[in-house]
């Protein structure tokens, strides 16, 4: 049976790896997702001329508008999230292995 690697302190790396593979999962979440709302903003502006409609908005954007928008930020927002979750615990994971070998 094969035992966890152990860290300098006689712990075990596993959590260590687990809490680092978060922070950089969270860390990469976080910068995808502010990366896919400022480009989708240049480019709505670019298409429409003013920025996009947010909810908190009182202005003149229609309904449909304010829709389309949401979908269209939610739906890359989410994409992202996931494409850099699994990108961080790739990285990480392929760290881990590279370090216990």
């Amino acid at each position: 049976m094969e035992r966890a690697p152990t860290s300098v302190n006689g712990m075990s790396a596993k959590p260590q790896a687990s809490v680092l593979a978060k922070i950089v999962g969270a860390a990469a979440t976080m910068i995808a997702a502010w990366l896919v709302q400022q480009v989708i903003g240049r480019l709505w502006q670019r298409q429409t001329g003013h920025k996009p409609p947010k909810a908190e908005d009182q202005g003149d954007a229609g309904l449909s508008e304010v829709v389309v928008a949401a979908a269209i930020t939610g739906a890359l927002v989410a994409i992202s999230r996931v494409l850099a979750t699994r990108g961080a615990a790739r990285i990480t994971t392929h760290t881990d292995v590279v370090e216990h070998d």
